[in-house]
């Protein structure tokens, strides 16, 4: 039971940093992650420059569900609802067709990178939130991604508002996620195994 209130005073936590704009360094199912509100422009930007880059594709979202990602993509073929459900392992599917989210999310071609998660911790902060949250390596733009809070680096942990405790870890996969991308008409490419 005091694990379980431990992890809402966590959850509320974290979910009122993200609410004024901030922006957290928290576990994931796959390896630690710098996170705000993607619907925050102000928020994402900040994210860019802690991490030196503005390479929209090192960026995705997570989701709670496929009903939360259809609020966000609004081109993407069945087949990637399809193969979300199915899959046994942590994947994210590049979908076209972004809206809804901060303009300074979305690359070019206007998709998005989503992935629902399979972490307590994550889910609780998605549904208190309701909206979805951005999900980056927490490392600078071209070091190594850190799998573990031990591995950030100082310059991440300071640059952010709030750091999740490492008890709500979980059992994450340390290593990223695969990736697929779809397109309008059902088009695959597999782009990280």
């Amino acid at each position: 039971m005091q694990q379980q209130s431990a992890l809402q005073e966590e959850v509320a936590r974290a979910v009122g940093v993200l609410r004024q704009g901030g922006i957290i360094l928290y576990p994931t199912d796959t390896v630690w992650g710098l996170g705000c509100d993607a619907t925050n422009p102000e928020a994402v930007e900040r994210i860019y420059r802690l991490k030196q880059s503005d390479n929209k594709k090192s960026m995705l979202v997570l989701c709670d569900s496929a009903d939360m990602v259809v609020r966000y993509v609004d081109r993407a073929p069945g087949i990637a609802f399809e193969v979300m459900e199915m899959a046994t392992s942590p994947l994210t599917l590049i979908l076209p067709g972004a809206v809804g989210i901060a303009a300074n999310l979305i690359p070019e071609e206007g998709t998005l990178g989503v992935r629902v998660p399979d972490h307590l911790f994550c889910r609780q902060v998605l549904r208190a939130l309701g909206r979805p949250l951005v999900s980056t390596s927490a490392n600078i733009s071209g070091e190594e991604t850190p799998v573990g809070l031990q591995e950030v680096s100082r310059e991440i942990i300071e640059g952010v508002d709030f750091v999740v405790s490492p008890r709500f870890e979980g059992k994450p996969t340390r290593r990223a996620s695969s990736i697929i991308a779809f397109g309008e008409g059902g088009e695959v490419k597999i782009i990280r195994d």
